[in-house]
């Protein structure tokens, strides 16, 4: 990992993979979405509307691994000084809270015709929220820290190893207490969702997944320009 320590061996190697992995991810997206909405069945409850789990899935899932990403730089940056591990942080920080977003938008109008209510303070929904809250809260931390130098870079990563605590919440939220969302659905061995209906879901998992890295990648490339920026111009001024 520290091999990708040095910011021109990061870019040498994001550089390439941005636009690969954007247009992928914007390919299989597009294929998974229009799979979904028009090759399989409507479900036998839940009519059309069951069709808002290919986006409502993927963005739930990257909204809580966004958080992880951030926990695991936060953790590398107090453990081990990564030089990276603040600014990869920093750019999972917006497109984590874009879907995590998305995933409160989308389940509020799956909710509607399902649950009869556009919002239920339940375990799973509150948590949710609770994590789309403390994206911002991070956003607006980092930024008030961010010429703090390193001491407000450890008060960052701190936060950001503590919202991790919401991430189990959010995922046994349903075994833990008696919600109005449904129980866990999908799991490594088996699922109880017909496979007529999944199959789309995984192409627009991967899909989502290879533009939610583009973007972190552009944000890491322009959060390292704009330093390289502010270096050069502090430099100028000493001059």
């Amino acid at each position: 990992m520290h091999a990708f320590a040095n910011p021109s061996r990061f870019l040498g190697l994001a550089r390439p993979i941005t636009p690969w992995a954007f247009w992928a991810g914007a390919l299989l997206s597009g294929a998974g979405l229009a799979a979904g909405l028009f090759l399989t069945p409507p479900d036998y409850l839940q009519g059309e509307s069951v069709r808002i789990l290919y986006v409502h899935v993927p963005a739930a899932w990257l909204g809580m691994g966004g958080w992880t990403g951030i926990a695991i730089a936060s953790l590398m940056q107090l453990v081990w000084r990564h030089p990276m591990a603040a600014i990869a942080g920093r750019a999972l920080a917006v497109p984590g809270a874009l879907f995590a977003a998305i995933c409160l938008a989308t389940g509020s109008i799956w909710g509607r015709p399902t649950w009869g209510t556009w919002w239920e303070w339940d375990g799973r929904l509150t948590s949710m929220l609770v994590l789309f809250f403390l994206y911002l809260g991070y956003i607006a931390l980092a930024q008030a820290n961010d010429d703090r130098g390193e001491g407000g870079q450890r008060v960052v990563a701190i936060f950001g190893m503590v919202g991790a605590v919401n991430i189990p919440i959010i995922r046994y939220s349903v075994v833990w207490w008696n919600t109005l969302h449904q129980g866990q659905s999908i799991g490594l061995t088996r699922s109880t969702i017909d496979g007529s209906i999944l199959w789309p879901l995984p192409i627009v998992v991967l899909g989502f997944s290879l533009i939610f890295t583009a973007i972190v990648l552009m944000r890491m490339r322009a959060l390292l320009a704009d330093k390289k920026v502010e270096a050069r111009l502090r430099r100028m001024a000493r001059a």
